[in-house]
């Protein structure tokens, strides 16, 4: 029996195998197509995103695969600089295109000895008391648990029955990468003449000779699987610019719509959901890509706690108690982003006073504390202003905190030198640092970079092991 079958190989899915298979767990990752998809449907990373693979070991890869873009932040395509301080030691985002994305992650758990099955499709699950039966199309599998990565339209949410609440699309638009025959100039200055009033048109260079085309469609397609014809991506850049551009030769074509929906639960038994099967929005702000990444980095630890047997009660549990707020967070603020970018004078007038409010520095941070994912706070009861809140990256008198978080352990750091992780050495790691940039005289962290507790006295800290690491060994 394997530990972990998780169906669906995109970047949320590669991400929580790699996380598990930091802990020893067995993983198996199911994914229908036969080779990896080249469309681009995201272009980049936020702060939260880099600051994980910055943890992990992984940034300088990813780096060297795409490009900085520091200083500035946007929402509804309102473009403000960020705060002077932006209260983490990454504040850019990455410009770095889906394929590429995804390719790094899939290497990286491959690296760590994730098994990948390309070419298979999950189409039935049953579960019982001990594990989660996975049917394919020739086979049957057995797992003690099951991770749905399978995207917004789900198999394994489906075939549990979850509820999948919201709304539908109410635009759809057109994109894809292809080749253009107006010389640069003439398009550049075409296409920011028609983003003053159509914030969801875009044409710009995609490397390789090609242009990335976003476009609105006409309507709402029935199904929007069935990818658009070049003719029809013509006929919409001639509505909206008054010229196609020349487009031709198109290297994938596809559409997109503003359907906004969110899983009832994120668990149901032995079967868990992370990603876009948990949750679909408009793109705006960029945040999908990063949000199910984040889900898996908060649950691959979790996961693997309770497959080594040292589990809290209730650890399981508080992925769904977590990650679910954050996710309708965000459906929150993509609903407020799109009604910005209507055309019409209400929206319009709205738009222009929060263009506004976005010169106040605080609501500035809000914002883009919001999208990036760094003003996450989660639960986990009354203390210090730091607890609950990831932690950024910080000066150590060796070196800096989050290299010390390659290996997904828990990690105490203390500046008064006098506490302990006596008992739970096998999943917390501990580092003596007067000199830490840290305003505490110690900080628990979790494997996912969360603060579990603060203080100076070691019974605080022991209450705090056992609840996020389980009872003491010896």
């Amino acid at each position: 029996m394997t530990d972990v079958i998780i169906a669906g190989g995109g970047p949320t899915g590669m991400m929580l195998a790699a996380e598990l298979r930091l802990h020893g767990v067995d993983v198996l990752v199911l994914e229908k197509e036969t080779q990896p998809n080249d469309q681009v449907r995201s272009l980049g990373l936020h702060v939260r995103s880099i600051e994980i693979l910055d943890q992990r070991g992984l940034l300088e890869r990813f780096l060297e695969h795409g490009k900085q873009y520091p200083g500035g932040g946007r929402f509804a395509g309102i473009d403000k600089p960020w705060p002077e301080h932006p209260g983490t030691a990454h504040a850019y985002i990455l410009g770095i295109p889906q394929p590429v994305t995804d390719r790094l992650l899939a290497e990286h758990a491959a690296e760590l000895g994730a098994d990948i099955r390309r070419g298979s499709e999950l189409v039935g699950l049953s579960q019982d008391a001990d594990g989660v039966t996975v049917d394919l199309a020739e086979t049957r599998l057995r797992a003690r648990y099951l991770v749905g990565c399978d995207g917004g339209r789900s198999t394994v949410r489906k075939l549990l029955g979850v509820g999948f609440p919201g709304e539908p699309a109410k635009v759809e638009w057109l994109r894809g990468e292809m080749e253009v025959t107006t010389p640069p100039e003439e398009l550049a200055a075409i296409v920011a003449e028609v983003r003053k009033t159509h914030k969801g048109f875009g044409v710009g260079p995609a490397g390789n000779g090609l242009y990335g085309v976003v476009v609105p469609a006409e309507k709402v397609t029935e199904d929007s699987t069935v990818p658009p014809t070049l003719d029809e991506v013509k006929r919409q850049l001639r509505a909206f610019a008054g010229t196609d551009f020349g487009v031709h030769s198109p290297r994938w074509l596809s559409r997109f719509g503003d359907a906004t929906r969110q899983a009832e639960r994120y668990r149901v038994g032995r079967v868990f959901l992370a990603g876009d099967a948990a949750h679909v929005h408009p793109p705006l702000g960029g945040q999908g890509l990063n949000l199910g990444i984040q889900d898996a980095f908060n649950l691959g630890w979790k996961l693997a706690a309770e497959i080594n047997g040292w589990a809290p009660v209730d650890l399981l549990d508080s992925y769904h108690s977590e990650r679910h707020p954050v996710g309708a967070d965000v459906l929150n603020n993509t609903r407020a982003q799109s009604e910005l970018m209507s055309t019409e004078p209400g929206p319009q007038a709205v738009r222009r006073l929060v263009t506004e409010l976005m010169d106040f520095e605080v609501v500035s941070r809000y914002l883009m504390e919001k999208i990036t994912a760094i003003g996450v706070r989660y639960d986990f009861g009354d203390g210090n202003e730091l607890l609950g809140r990831r932690l950024r990256d910080i000066g150590l008198g060796r070196g800096r905190l989050y290299e010390r978080m390659h290996r997904g352990r828990g990690l105490l750091l203390d500046r008064t030198g006098r506490l302990s992780v006596d008992g739970w050495a096998d999943r917390v790691d501990s580092v003596d640092d007067a000199g830490a940039e840290v305003g505490v005289p110690a900080v628990l962290l979790r494997p996912d970079g969360h603060v579990a507790w603060t203080g100076d006295d070691q019974t605080g800290l022991d209450k705090q092991l056992s609840r996020w690491f389980g009872a003491p060994v010896g």
